[in-house]
């Protein structure tokens, strides 16, 4: 009996997770723009405010939607969501395998290992979207929803970088070594800085949790470990910032 490849199993679940009827909230100008303009995202529901109506791209929207009061946004959604007069409830977005991405051999890869505060991984979703990133990382089980205060903050970045769950980091690393794809942990106790570390090859950019940074078994999958140059004046940068200057760093060739 003919047996399925991995990455035929892996586009299965992927469409699997495509064809989920979870209904997710996204709120906020520009996180719910972007949702309403992605033709690959199914929009169920459109709550607007009449002052919000005009930051709308008309073309998007359902025909016959009608304005409602903000306090009927509000108790729509969680307590204290920011939701600038709009929100939209969606299903969640095809997943893609790892081979997909690989295959094409663009732009760098994210892993993030162990964050979860929702606002930092939005904000590394932006970065990785403005420096052409092909795809963010991360174990689906530590990872926040990608909906709600996560898509807020990543302003619409959702909807162009693709996520992609996996089991395990390190496993996940040494597959793409087999690929051909240079693996860079970004940590403070090398010498190595971030603009000497990388080749001619795509790179994935592995990113730990604050304070606790990189796990010692994913760091040692990694081939090399790089640091952000910085004064004494600082330990640390919060990680998104750290994801935004590596990424910058790793790319300015190719934007320049």
């Amino acid at each position: 009996m003919h047996k399925p490849s991995k990455k035929t199993i892996a586009r299965g679940r992927a469409k699997n997770q495509a064809n989920s009827t979870t209904k997710l909230w996204i709120w906020g100008t520009h996180a719910a723009n972007a949702a309403l303009c992605n033709p690959k995202r199914k929009v169920l529901q459109v709550l607007v405010s009449k002052n919000a109506m005009s930051r709308i791209a008309k073309n998007t929207l359902p025909p016959g939607i009608r304005t409602c009061d903000p306090q009927r946004i509000s108790d729509a959604l969680p307590a204290g969501a920011v939701h600038q007069g709009i929100a939209v409830q969606v299903t969640p977005l095809p997943v893609i395998s790892l081979e997909d991405v690989t295959e094409r051999q663009t732009g760098p890869l994210l892993m993030l290992d162990g964050i979860s505060d929702p606002r930092n991984i939005g904000a590394i979703f932006r970065s990785a979207a403005a420096f052409g990133a092909s795809a963010i990382i991360a174990q689906d089980r530590h990872m926040p929803g990608l909906h709600g205060t996560l898509a807020k903050a990543a302003a619409g970045a959702i909807e162009t970088v693709p996520f992609i769950p996996v089991v395990n980091l390190a496993r996940t690393l040494e597959k793409l070594e087999q690929e051909g794809v240079q693996s860079i942990g970004l940590t403070g106790e090398t010498d190595c800085r971030i603009d000497q570390a990388a080749d001619a090859r795509q790179v994935v950019l592995v990113l730990g949790a604050e304070g606790k940074g990189l796990r010692p078994n994913v760091a040692r999958h990694c081939e090399v470990l790089a640091r952000i140059p910085m004064t004494s004046a600082m330990q640390s940068l919060n990680v998104a910032s750290a994801a935004s200057i590596a990424l910058y760093e790793l790319t300015r060739q190719q934007v320049l």
